[in-house]
């Protein structure tokens, strides 16, 4: 394999990667046994037919394509090895030459890595996030204990009044017609969720328990079965429970039944400690990112399209993966939502542009600033993982590639990176 490197304008490059006539006639041949057995020629058994009576018959390329594949896959990670470049995205290849007896050439166009010029990165001032805890913040957390703790409490003397939770049975209805899930029996509905479409909910609240009711609801447009989309319906609803929640008193006896405390004084004091550590998190997570945002905004660098694009593909993955663990399918999900692939990717391109340009921009710090990770923190990384995982910390290691490895070690060097920079930075 030969291998030529032309750099291009805005971080690209084309390779021009040339193999020998000689792989590509030992690929061709194995295409050929590859595929032998789907060829029925005259004359011969199913499988039997010589390499040159198939290509007579179907033409001298019909082993070409696979052959092609076969030698790209070979050949092109070696060439990412020796080009001396750090390529950020999946190659644009073009074959330009595939010809029996000639040697077997084609261009991969891709993004290399950008250079980043570092503006001001040191002491950089940023307006410091402060961890206050009001009296109020308290009391929103005993308030959502409170409701966490009630318990529903059915009521006959009223009818249905917002916020009560009921239990109806309904039949939808459009053009006169019953349509396929617009039917319910004792189905638990909350007045004022707006779990239910237009103004379903709002027209139960005055009805009775047992009094039957007509409810005229129009589908959004954007509805996701589209035969229902738009479309104007009519409910016949029957309320047959009304639910109100009871919620406890707050006091001593309340305390000692939800916390490890007897006391509703010494409870506030641990959730006022408890708020006081989370906000005390959270503000150093903003003045952390407010810190790298500043370092990044005060950089320069011309990112290729292509590696914007890989970046938001690898995005998009990601999201179809945390779908699959919630049972979804990512195809079904993009049919009820109208998406496609390409939609997602665009809606996701600016975070991909800045989840690279900030990565870049603490590589780079990393590098000025000569910050390096030895192997026994790497290791001490690794031991960390496993008992996360609650494994064998020698396991990890086993099973953990080089490439693993290294990609470990560049990630404790950006956030070496990132301490630096909050480090030298002015909150104020």
């Amino acid at each position: 394999m030969s291998l030529q490197v032309e750099k291009l304008e805005k971080n690209m490059a084309k390779l021009t990667i040339e193999v020998s006539a000689q792989e590509f006639e030992t690929a061709v041949r194995k295409a050929y046994n590859h595929n032998k057995g789907r060829f029925n020629i005259p004359g011969f058994r199913r499988g039997k037919a010589p390499q040159m009576m198939i290509e007579k018959m179907y033409g001298a390329g019909i082993f070409y394509e696979e052959a092609a594949n076969d030698l790209i896959d070979e050949s092109y990670p070696k060439a990412l090895d020796e080009c001396g470049e750090v390529v950020v995205s999946s190659p644009d290849i073009t074959v330009t030459q595939v010809e029996k007896g000639k040697p077997f050439i084609y261009e991969a166009r891709v993004a290399v890595k950008p250079e980043v010029a570092l503006g001001e990165y040191k002491g950089i001032e940023v307006a410091k996030a402060e961890a206050v805890v009001t009296d109020e913040d308290v009391e929103k957390e005993l308030e959502a204990d409170r409701e966490k703790n009630g318990r529903l409490v059915s009521v006959e003397d009223r009818p249905v009044e917002d916020g009560d939770q009921t239990v109806i049975d309904f039949k939808g209805f459009i053009d006169g017609k019953a349509f396929e899930g617009g039917e319910g029996e004792d189905y638990e509905l909350t007045i004022g969720s707006h779990s239910f479409i237009d103004t379903f909910e709002e027209q139960l609240i005055g009805k009775k328990i047992g009094e039957a009711c007509e409810v005229l609801v129009t589908f959004p447009e954007e509805y996701h079965a589209p035969d229902l989309a738009g479309k104007p319906a009519r409910f016949e609803v029957t309320v047959k429970e009304i639910r109100v929640k009871e919620l406890p008193e707050l006091n001593d006896e309340f305390a000692s039944e939800v916390s490890d405390f007897e006391t509703l004084a010494a409870y506030k004091d641990d959730i006022r400690a408890k708020l006081q550590e989370r906000k005390e998190r959270q503000a150093a997570a903003e003045n952390e990112n407010n810190v790298i945002e500043k370092v990044v905004e005060n950089a320069q660098m011309e990112l290729p399209q292509p590696m914007i694009d890989t970046q938001a593909r690898g995005m998009v993955e990601d999201y179809a993966r945390n779908l699959r663990r919630q049972g979804l399918n990512f195809n079904d999900y993009m049919k009820y939502t109208g998406m496609t692939v390409e939609k997602i990717m665009e809606q996701m391109a600016p975070q991909a542009e800045k989840r690279i340009r900030t990565r870049l921009v603490l590589e780079k710090v990393a590098e000025v600033e000569n910050i390096q990770i030895s192997d026994d923190a790497v290791d001490q990384e690794i031991e960390k993982m496993a008992a996360s995982y609650k494994m064998d910390p020698a396991r990890m290691k086993e099973n953990m590639g080089e490439r693993e490895r290294e990609q470990l070690k560049e990630d404790l060097m950006v956030q070496e990176a990132v301490d630096f920079l909050v480090s030298e930075a002015k909150l104020v």
